[in-house]
């Protein structure tokens, strides 16, 4: 099987598959694929995201910190979605003349 999940418990990624169970070997929790359900990130139209895509900025954003507002029309390429740490930003990228950023899906649109 080409695609092994990492634990849901222990995020440990030796997880073998072993009949019709995934086994961690490291904190030895049994699971099914089905357990494991894979966050399907969407933008503001309803597509889906994956990493690596490129995304437009659909409102002016205002961060603290900063020189000025990212501008409506912003290209930000290469995007990273990302498990959000505040449970809202979960786009991870770098936009050019603002560096390093996390962005919600709500605020951008497949480009």
């Amino acid at each position: 099987m080409d695609n092994i999940p990492n634990c849901p418990k222990c995020n440990c990624e030796y997880v073998y598959h072993d009949g019709t169970m995934f086994v961690c070997p490291e904190c030895s929790h049994e699971f099914q694929a089905e357990d494991v359900a894979e966050k399907v990130y969407k933008d503001a139209n309803g597509n889906v995201l994956v990493d690596g895509d490129t995304v437009v900025v659909i409102q002016d954003l205002k961060f603290k910190g900063g020189g000025g507002p990212i501008k409506k029309g912003t290209k930000v390429k290469n995007i990273r979605l990302v498990e959000p740490d505040d449970g809202v930003h979960d786009i991870s990228c770098k936009i050019p003349g603002f560096g390093s950023m996390m962005l919600k899906t709500s605020v951008v649109k497949k480009g």
